[in-house]
């Protein structure tokens, strides 16, 4: 087993708090969860709306933790390493900044109204092949998962990618004055959060907040397919960057996408930089991950890892959970592909999971399954976001329609009757009837917003047949083991 990093000093982190301490310890993690506490961990509360975490601290304690911040030093904590301070959460916030200015690594920083966290994984993951590298786990983008990461950050970093989202103008301003990233990434400028915006030029106003922190000769990562590429390239400049470096489709775009050819299971991609072509494989279906794929090959590159070794190792990154994952099953009459998205949904990603299934290869007498929920967040322009999608299924030739949600079912009666429709009032609703459905060469693919549960949808599928994807079969044993 690795060791894992010493990374906060009792005397250090006194220090930084301005308090005293009169114990020893070394912290190899930070914890704000007593939950998720590890041996080792530094513990540091803190209040919610509906919770505090100053009355878990001794079951942190009690999971393995070194000491903890406070806000108040109860009785039944005499005699343990506790850090007494005025507010936990700008305790948090103070190690960040210390962490911040104390490394070394190369950070590379990720907005964007979709694919964030697929992008921030996948340059993670490629440039930890290279060298020393932290991603942050998960979506840990907001004010409090961004300090966090920033607090687990090891001395010895070499590079650093931390996502950086927002439902409301300012947010990602703070955030990115914390990371200070020596690279800014804006994926695309979409309706996402539209609620909370009068438009979408105002959602890339708030997504430009990321320079904000850009260090000076820093890097811009600009979509030149994106109407706002100008005024974001405009306000890159104002901040200090060096230089924009664009891709995209666009024959312009520094990181161009020339060609690609996607299946079920993967996509092939002609690209080019600076007008020099290469080829790579992505093992994650579907042009949006194209999209991600380049743009983190822009990432790397810009950071001055090997862009060959990267574009070559593509073909061994995996999809997050829920985020364009491909399972495949077996059933009497062949084989049953499940593409699971269901992490999450807006106009852009659906229409992306639309336009995979219709150009995904179906074999002889499969049909082509869409399951759909309802999207979130878009304000006044909801019912117009999920109308459109009609013609779009409609041209793609899909044979069942299954939806769920109150706008899908205003869509589903736009469909024309030569499309199969199940209208249920929510996931697991679906369920049965799917499970009724459901045959052999069968491609389904499911997506809705976090709310709807569509996951749920995903679990039975998986549970009612045998699957041969080999890794989720492993994992399936192991669990019917315990």
């Amino acid at each position: 087993m690795n060791k894992k990093p010493d990374l906060w000093r009792s005397n250090e982190v006194a220090e930084i708090l301005d308090v005293q301490s009169s114990f020893d310890w070394i912290a190899t993690g930070v914890s704000i969860d007593s939950r998720t506490v590890c041996y080792g961990d530094l513990f540091i509360p803190l209040k919610g709306n509906n919770f505090d975490g100053h009355n878990f601290i001794l079951d942190a304690f009690n999971k393995g933790a070194v000491a903890a911040v406070s806000e108040n030093k109860a009785n039944h904590l005499k005699g343990l390493p506790i850090l007494v301070v005025n507010d936990a959460y700008e305790a948090l916030n103070k190690l960040a900044l210390e962490a911040r200015k104390r490394c070394g690594a190369k950070i590379i920083a990720v907005t964007g109204s979709v694919g964030k966290t697929s992008i921030k994984d996948a340059i993670g993951k490629l440039l930890s092949a290279q060298g020393r590298t932290f991603f942050s786990p998960e979506s840990y983008n907001n004010h409090i998962g961004v300090p966090l990461s920033l607090t687990r950050l090891p001395l010895k970093t070499e590079y650093a990618v931390l996502e950086l989202g927002m439902n409301h103008a300012g947010e990602i301003k703070l955030l990115s004055e914390m990371v200070k990233p020596d690279i800014a990434i804006i994926s695309n400028i979409e309706p996402v959060h539209i609620e909370f915006f009068s438009s979408l030029e105002e959602i890339a106003m708030a997504k430009a907040e990321i320079f904000e922190g850009l260090k000076l000769d820093g890097v811009a990562i600009l979509n030149r397919d994106n109407k706002y590429f100008d005024l974001l390239s405009e306000l890159a400049f104002k901040s200090g960057a060096s230089k924009v470096v664009s891709f995209g489709l666009h024959e312009d775009a520094y990181f161009r996408l020339i060609e690609i050819k996607t299946s079920s299971s993967n996509s092939l991609i002609r690209a080019s930089k600076n007008r020099k072509e290469f080829n790579y494989k992505v093992t994650i279906s579907g042009e949006h991950w194209a999209f991600n794929s380049i743009v983190s090959l822009a990432a790397i590159y810009c950071a001055g890892a090997n862009l060959e070794l990267a574009a070559a190792s593509f073909s061994d990154i995996k999809p997050l959970k829920g985020r364009g994952e491909t399972h495949i099953f077996s059933s009497i009459k062949g084989k049953i592909n499940l593409i699971d998205d269901s992490y999450n949904a807006s106009p852009v990603s659906v229409s992306a999971a639309i336009n995979l299934i219709k150009n995904a290869e179906v074999k002889e007498n499969g049909r082509r399954i869409l399951v759909l929920g309802d999207m979130m967040e878009l304000g006044s322009k909801t019912k117009k976001y999920h109308l459109e999608l009609a013609p779009k299924i409609t041209e793609a030739k899909i044979d069942l329609v299954y939806v769920t949600g109150k706008n899908m079912e205003i869509m589903s009666e736009t469909l024309p009757d030569t499309v199969s429709i199940f209208v249920a009032k929510t996931s697991q609703e679906l369920i049965d009837p799917l499970l009724h459905t459901i045959k052999g060469n069968d491609l389904i693919l499911i997506k809705g917003s976090a709310a709807m549960s569509m996951s749920k949808v995903v679990d039975a599928i998986r549970d009612r047949f045998d699957i041969l994807d080999p890794e989720i079969k492993k994992s399936k044993e192991r669990l019917d083991a315990l």
